[in-house]
């Protein structure tokens, strides 16, 4: 499979610039709150949209939602773009999830799929990242009204440059997203496994969290954090940033900050690489194993076992009992957790030998885990190299005045743009 790019000489001066409004694409947004999402099926919000692809909640067995309003009901084909929080980010809707309902979290692009799909590429790219950045508002979360969005700014190139970057893009998120896959399956594996050995434990073998595993819960939050330090710094470490893993493991961290900010873990204040860090929304517990220096933030509770080999099992049993562990939360929708309601969660303990085997038999899998989870962070950073790309050649768009001729080989915009339709196709 072969994607070949625009080479660098190639003709940028004929790009139009337009905006989805001036194009006359359909947009609009939803109008739930995004708690619905986590109580009913049938709801897409911003928590779903990530890498490209709406997640599925995990909520199958709750009660269809069926909206009254028309106008929010993904269509195959639409672009969903997240407008709350992660802003810009965005998926295509898929026969999945249509006839889902949005929230008000997120935006609805419709236009022809070539189109929404080169809206998708752009709202990656470095200059759109930017345009987003000046244009959030950010009262409560960071936000993009759907009115700012129409006024986005896009180049529109001929449709051989289109063609050739979405293969590029298609080509390295397909990859991406079959490393995903393989190593999800690799944790399910050893969920297997543990589940299998924890059948066979004898009948009272459990302990009390508190009794072979120390906690830590974090503090502070994302905001208290200093815009920059010189001193020796360490992952920073918030919810969100364990949602919706595909594994437990993150290659890096968005965060950093210094050591002394968030939960404290003995000694020295830092948590040691292989501490499982958890945090919990109303879908269950979700955990990541560090693999540098840490610290937890506030809703994340640090969780190390007081033996290393215990590590794997002490992970498995938690990501077992995910219901179990958010029946502890306070808060609204289940999202505070701290090490003090953790600490009498009861878990299945064998005895030491069971838990070294354990450790050995699900080790292997946990490698090929984390070195796809590193494959993934490379094939991002090729992807980010092509956005770069794009940008370049796009180079500072600004708001066309009069139409001007087109070059040789550049379509007119009716020829690629949907046309508009009031009020909603």
């Amino acid at each position: 499979m072969e994607a070949r790019l625009p080479p660098d000489g190639a003709d940028t001066a004929a790009w139009p610039v337009t905006s989805i409004e001036r194009a006359g694409i359909y947009t609009t947004c939803g109008f739930l709150n995004d708690d619905e999402a986590d109580r009913v099926h049938g709801i897409v919000s911003s928590t779903h949209v990530r890498d490209g692809r709406i997640l599925s909640p995990r909520n199958g067995d709750r009660e269809p939602w069926n909206s009254p309003h028309g106008r929010v009901i993904l269509r195959s084909g639409d672009l969903a773009v997240v407008l709350v929080r992660r802003v810009g980010d965005s998926a295509p809707v898929t026969a999945e999830h249509a006839g889902w309902t949005a929230t008000r979290s997120i935006g609805i692009i419709r236009t022809e799929p070539h189109l929404a799909e080169w809206l998708r590429i752009w709202l990656q790219t470095p200059t759109a990242r930017a345009w987003i950045d000046g244009e959030v508002t950010a009262h409560v979360e960071p936000t993009v009204s759907i009115r700012a969005l129409r006024d986005m700014l896009f180049p529109l190139p001929p449709q051989d440059v289109i063609t050739a970057y979405q293969r590029a893009i298609g080509l390295i998120e397909e990859l991406i997203a079959h490393h995903e896959d393989t190593a999800r399956l690799a944790m399910e594996t050893a969920d297997a496994l543990h589940a299998d050995w924890a059948s066979t434990v004898p009948p009272g073998a459990e302990h009390l969290l508190a009794d072979v595993a120390m906690l830590r819960t974090g503090r502070g939050s994302e905001r208290s954090l200093p815009p920059q330090t010189t001193e020796p710094t360490v992952d920073v470490i918030t919810p969100s940033d364990l949602f919706d893993l595909p594994v437990p493991y993150v290659e890096t961290f968005r965060l950093k900050g210094p050591e002394e900010v968030g939960g404290r873990c003995p000694p020295g204040g830092r948590c040691p690489p292989g501490t499982l860090m958890l945090s919990t929304r109303p879908d269950g517990a979700h955990l990541a194993v560090t693999h540098r220096p840490a610290t937890p933030l506030r809703s994340v509770v640090a969780v190390w076992p007081t033996e290393e080999e215990d590590r794997w099992w002490l992970l498995h049993e938690l990501r077992s009992r995910s219901g179990d562990i958010t029946q502890r939360t306070q808060g609204r929708n289940n999202r505070e957790i701290s090490a003090r309601a953790l600490k009498g969660l009861k878990v299945t303990w064998p005895d030491a030998f069971t838990r070294a085997e354990f450790h050995v038999a699900a080790d292997p899998l946990h490698a090929v885990a984390r070195h796809l989870v590193s494959r993934i962070a490379t094939l991002r950073a090729l992807r980010d190299a092509v956005l770069r790309d794009i940008s370049a050649k796009a180079g500072v768009l600004r708001e066309p005045e009069e139409p001007e001729p087109r070059s040789p080989g550049t379509p007119p915009l009716t020829a690629v743009l949907a046309p508009r339709r009031k009020g909603g196709p």
